[in-house]
Protein backbone atom coordinates (compact mmCIF):
# COMPACT_ATOMS: atom_id res chain seq x y z
CA UNK A 1 0.00 0.00 0.00
CA UNK A 2 1.30 3.47 -0.40
CA UNK A 3 0.71 7.19 0.41
CA UNK A 4 1.16 9.54 -1.90
CA UNK A 5 0.85 13.58 -1.03
CA UNK A 6 1.17 16.24 -3.55
CA UNK A 7 3.53 18.98 -2.18
CA UNK A 8 3.13 22.92 -3.20
CA UNK A 9 5.03 23.25 -7.07
CA UNK A 10 3.13 19.69 -7.82
CA UNK A 11 6.18 17.52 -6.78
CA UNK A 12 5.34 14.29 -5.57
CA UNK A 13 6.67 12.32 -2.21
CA UNK A 14 5.68 8.55 -1.70
CA UNK A 15 5.08 6.59 1.33
CA UNK A 16 5.03 2.47 1.08
CA UNK A 17 3.30 1.12 3.72
CA UNK A 18 3.31 0.31 6.88
CA UNK A 19 5.19 3.60 8.06
CA UNK A 20 6.96 2.46 10.78
CA UNK A 21 8.68 5.85 12.30
CA UNK A 22 11.42 3.78 13.86
CA UNK A 23 12.98 3.07 10.37
CA UNK A 24 14.85 5.76 7.86
CA UNK A 25 12.66 6.11 4.68
CA UNK A 26 13.77 7.58 1.48
CA UNK A 27 11.11 9.98 0.06
CA UNK A 28 10.62 9.28 -3.94
CA UNK A 29 10.45 13.30 -4.79
CA UNK A 30 9.49 14.17 -8.62
CA UNK A 31 9.98 17.73 -10.02
CA UNK A 32 7.60 19.58 -12.44
CA UNK A 33 9.48 20.25 -15.53
CA UNK A 34 9.28 23.73 -16.75
CA UNK A 35 6.32 24.59 -19.41
CA UNK A 36 8.00 25.85 -22.05
CA UNK A 37 11.96 26.25 -21.73
CA UNK A 38 14.35 28.74 -23.35
CA UNK A 39 16.39 25.73 -26.31
CA UNK A 40 19.04 27.52 -27.95
CA UNK A 41 21.01 25.87 -30.82
CA UNK A 42 23.71 26.78 -32.65
CA UNK A 43 25.12 25.12 -35.59
CA UNK A 44 28.85 25.35 -37.90
CA UNK A 45 31.88 24.20 -38.34
CA UNK A 46 33.25 22.38 -34.57
CA UNK A 47 35.80 23.28 -33.12
CA UNK A 48 39.07 22.92 -30.19
CA UNK A 49 41.06 25.57 -29.09
CA UNK A 50 43.79 24.73 -26.30
CA UNK A 51 46.86 26.85 -24.50
CA UNK A 52 48.26 26.85 -21.43
CA UNK A 53 48.50 29.64 -19.12
CA UNK A 54 51.46 30.31 -16.59
CA UNK A 55 50.62 31.37 -13.36
CA UNK A 56 53.81 32.80 -11.03
CA UNK A 57 52.60 32.34 -7.23
CA UNK A 58 54.01 34.63 -4.35
CA UNK A 59 52.62 32.71 -1.30
CA UNK A 60 52.22 29.23 -0.01
CA UNK A 61 48.58 30.05 0.37
CA UNK A 62 47.78 32.23 -2.55
CA UNK A 63 44.74 33.55 -4.75
CA UNK A 64 44.70 34.53 -8.25
CA UNK A 65 41.74 35.97 -10.69
CA UNK A 66 41.63 34.33 -13.87
CA UNK A 67 38.22 35.62 -15.04
CA UNK A 68 39.36 37.84 -17.58
CA UNK A 69 42.48 35.49 -19.01
CA UNK A 70 39.67 33.07 -19.45
CA UNK A 71 37.26 35.43 -20.86
CA UNK A 72 39.73 36.76 -23.65
CA UNK A 73 40.74 33.48 -24.74
CA UNK A 74 37.60 32.38 -25.36
CA UNK A 75 36.82 35.60 -27.05
CA UNK A 76 40.08 34.99 -29.07
CA UNK A 77 38.96 31.33 -29.65
CA UNK A 78 36.31 31.91 -32.67
CA UNK A 79 34.13 29.47 -30.34
CA UNK A 80 30.85 31.33 -30.12
CA UNK A 81 28.78 28.09 -28.34
CA UNK A 82 30.09 25.19 -26.61
CA UNK A 83 31.71 25.46 -23.60
CA UNK A 84 35.44 26.05 -21.52
CA UNK A 85 37.58 23.87 -19.41
CA UNK A 86 39.77 25.52 -17.12
CA UNK A 87 42.42 23.13 -15.21
CA UNK A 88 44.87 22.89 -13.22
CA UNK A 89 48.21 21.03 -14.25
CA UNK A 90 49.19 20.11 -10.56
CA UNK A 91 48.08 18.24 -7.56
CA UNK A 92 48.97 20.62 -5.59
CA UNK A 93 46.70 23.64 -7.26
CA UNK A 94 43.38 23.81 -7.63
CA UNK A 95 40.81 25.88 -9.91
CA UNK A 96 37.37 26.64 -8.57
CA UNK A 97 34.28 29.53 -8.71
CA UNK A 98 33.91 32.03 -6.00
CA UNK A 99 33.55 35.78 -5.44
CA UNK A 100 36.16 37.56 -5.81
CA UNK A 101 36.13 40.49 -3.35
CA UNK A 102 38.71 41.03 -0.27
CA UNK A 103 37.04 40.00 2.66
CA UNK A 104 35.94 36.93 1.60
CA UNK A 105 39.23 36.06 -0.14
CA UNK A 106 40.98 36.27 3.65
CA UNK A 107 37.77 33.78 5.18
CA UNK A 108 38.44 31.26 2.13
CA UNK A 109 42.07 31.33 2.82
CA UNK A 110 41.24 30.96 6.39
CA UNK A 111 38.91 28.19 5.90
CA UNK A 112 41.32 26.67 3.16
CA UNK A 113 43.94 26.83 6.65
CA UNK A 114 41.35 25.80 9.03
CA UNK A 115 39.99 22.73 7.06
CA UNK A 116 43.05 21.08 6.63
CA UNK A 117 45.89 21.71 8.66
CA UNK A 118 49.31 22.32 7.12
CA UNK A 119 50.89 21.35 11.19
CA UNK A 120 48.69 17.60 11.27
CA UNK A 121 50.81 14.01 10.74
CA UNK A 122 50.55 12.98 7.33
CA UNK A 123 52.28 9.63 5.97
CA UNK A 124 52.86 11.69 2.88
CA UNK A 125 55.21 13.77 4.66
CA UNK A 126 57.20 11.15 6.75
CA UNK A 127 60.23 9.59 5.38
CA UNK A 128 59.58 5.87 6.77
CA UNK A 129 56.44 5.90 4.71
CA UNK A 130 57.21 8.49 1.77
CA UNK A 131 59.86 9.42 -0.54
CA UNK A 132 58.57 13.06 -0.91
CA UNK A 133 60.34 15.68 1.19
CA UNK A 134 58.25 18.68 0.11
CA UNK A 135 56.19 18.24 3.39
CA UNK A 136 52.70 19.10 1.85
CA UNK A 137 50.50 16.67 1.77
CA UNK A 138 48.35 19.21 3.09
CA UNK A 139 48.28 20.72 -0.11
CA UNK A 140 47.14 17.56 -1.87
CA UNK A 141 44.37 16.82 0.76
CA UNK A 142 43.10 20.89 0.19
CA UNK A 143 43.61 20.23 -3.78
CA UNK A 144 41.26 16.92 -3.08
CA UNK A 145 38.45 19.53 -1.08
CA UNK A 146 38.52 22.21 -3.54
CA UNK A 147 38.43 20.46 -7.43
CA UNK A 148 41.19 21.06 -10.01
CA UNK A 149 39.17 22.08 -12.82
CA UNK A 150 35.83 23.84 -13.80
CA UNK A 151 33.96 23.73 -17.22
CA UNK A 152 32.01 26.28 -17.88
CA UNK A 153 29.46 27.48 -21.19
CA UNK A 154 30.42 29.48 -23.90
CA UNK A 155 27.18 31.81 -25.40
CA UNK A 156 28.05 34.63 -28.18
CA UNK A 157 31.42 33.76 -27.60
CA UNK A 158 31.90 34.50 -23.92
CA UNK A 159 31.94 32.59 -20.80
CA UNK A 160 28.66 32.91 -19.20
CA UNK A 161 29.12 33.64 -15.08
CA UNK A 162 27.10 34.57 -12.68
CA UNK A 163 26.60 38.01 -11.54
CA UNK A 164 29.55 37.29 -8.61
CA UNK A 165 31.58 34.80 -10.08
CA UNK A 166 34.84 34.54 -11.19
CA UNK A 167 37.53 31.71 -12.20
CA UNK A 168 40.12 31.27 -9.15
CA UNK A 169 43.09 29.73 -9.07
CA UNK A 170 43.70 28.27 -5.72
CA UNK A 171 48.12 28.26 -4.65
CA UNK A 172 48.31 25.36 -1.99
CA UNK A 173 52.04 24.30 -2.34
CA UNK A 174 53.47 27.60 -3.01
CA UNK A 175 55.47 30.14 -3.96
CA UNK A 176 55.86 27.94 -7.53
CA UNK A 177 54.97 28.45 -11.01
CA UNK A 178 51.91 26.82 -12.44
CA UNK A 179 50.26 25.96 -15.30
CA UNK A 180 46.74 25.83 -16.38
CA UNK A 181 45.71 24.60 -19.14
CA UNK A 182 42.49 26.20 -21.26
CA UNK A 183 40.45 24.26 -23.80
CA UNK A 184 37.71 25.39 -25.49
CA UNK A 185 35.12 23.64 -27.56
CA UNK A 186 31.64 24.27 -29.63
CA UNK A 187 30.56 25.65 -32.35
CA UNK A 188 33.01 28.18 -34.10
CA UNK A 189 31.98 30.89 -36.57
CA UNK A 190 31.57 30.11 -40.18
Amino acid sequence: MCEEETLRGGSQVVRTEPYDKGLTYMASVSAKALDEPDVEVASGPYRVVSTTMRVQTRDRLDLHNLTEQVQDFVRSSGVRAGQVIVASMHTTSAIFINEWQDALLFDIKAHIENLISQGGYYRHNDPEWSDCDRNNADSHLRTLALGTHVSLPVVDGSVVLGEWQSVIMGELDGPRKRNVRLQVMGVGDE
